[in-house]
């Protein structure tokens, strides 16, 4: 089997090297738009970035067990 077969076969390939770049190009946008609205260093914007993705996962789980509180993944 080929590399390309497999890549392609694991969902792989050209899609996944895009969808990575968009990744990206979206957290840039977010990191630099705290950088420039609250004039701190982009180190700073990263971890406050970090800190609301944090934020989102944990009301996340709190509202899961909340909601379903059996239901364990």
């Amino acid at each position: 089997m080929s590399r390309f077969t497999m890549l392609a076969a694991r969902g792989g390939g050209i899609s996944s090297i895009i969808g990575w770049f968009i990744r990206i190009v979206i957290y840039d946008i977010c990191i630099t738009t705290i950088q420039e609205v609250l004039g701190v260093s982009r180190f700073v914007a990263l971890f406050i970035f970090l800190g609301i993705l944090g934020a989102i996962a944990i009301g996340g789980y709190f509202l899961k067990q909340r909601i379903a509180p059996g239901v364990d993944d």
